[in-house]
């Protein structure tokens, strides 16, 4: 009886002092892994953090930089487009030589993309998500979808586009003339295949003929019609003229 009584004590202090023992340290990897387990999950937030815990203990430059861009993704997936965009970036800055340019250049370009603005703000994000979108096809071609890429950037260009209509068409609403007309001919010079671009002349042919430079307005008027010669635009200019 004395006997179990000791060794009873006795596990009962090995238990106590096994109890008092810290965990043993966490590695990169566990985190790693960590981060994969939340992000199968949908915890963006969580995965985030495991990844910045692998970044930021330095344990290796190959996991370090697998966390950078598995955050990227992360950042992504969560609509953090922002810090998204910002972390494609910083990854292809340090990483130049890492065999996934072209996949990061097009997620970067998707990052700027999803943060782009109606036609009445600021177009910076929209801008340079087309500066991406041609960087890729011109510097990765064939390494993308490239219908999907030229679709995009036709997509970027039509929103550029109606922005320089947008802000003509204020200027000459408000009796500014040549801002109008510096805008709108903007738009023919950039985006001169863009579905809107019958609008651009109609609006620049009326700045014409506010500054009753009536030539330049018949010019663009025989511009319209042979490069749009079904758009409605092209009646409504006749029409404007007769006046």
């Amino acid at each position: 009886m004395k006997r179990f009584f000791l060794y009873f004590v006795i596990g009962l202090l090995l238990a106590a002092c096994s109890a008092g023992q810290p965990d043993p340290p966490k590695t990169a990897e566990f985190y790693f892994q960590e981060g994969e387990s939340f992000l199968e999950k949908g915890l963006y937030n969580e995965a985030i953090t495991s990844w910045e815990k692998v970044r930021d203990s330095f344990y290796s430059p190959e996991l370090t930089m697998l966390a950078e861009l598995k955050m990227a993704e992360t950042y992504y997936l969560a609509e953090r487009y922002a810090e998204a965009a910002s972390a494609y970036n910083d990854f292809l800055k340090q990483y130049p030589g890492d065999e996934r340019k072209s996949t990061t250049t097009y997620w970067l370009g998707m990052s700027y993309y999803k943060q782009k603005l109606a036609i009445d703000r600021d177009q910076t994000n929209t801008k340079n998500a087309l500066t991406v979108f041609s960087d890729l096809l011109r510097l990765y071609p064939g390494e993308r979808d490239e219908t999907e890429i030229r679709s995009l950037i036709q997509q970027c260009k039509g929103q550029l586009a109606a922005h320089e209509i947008y802000v003509g068409r204020f200027y000459l609403k408000t009796k500014k003339y040549e801002a109008s007309i510096k805008r709108l001919e903007e738009a023919l010079r950039l985006y001169p295949s863009s579905p809107q671009i019958d609008e651009a002349y109609f609006y620049l042919l009326s700045a014409y003929l506010k500054l009753e430079n009536r030539a330049k307005a018949e010019e663009l008027l025989q511009q319209l019609s042979a490069t749009m010669p079904n758009s409605p635009y092209v009646a409504k200019a006749e029409k404007k003229l007769k006046k």
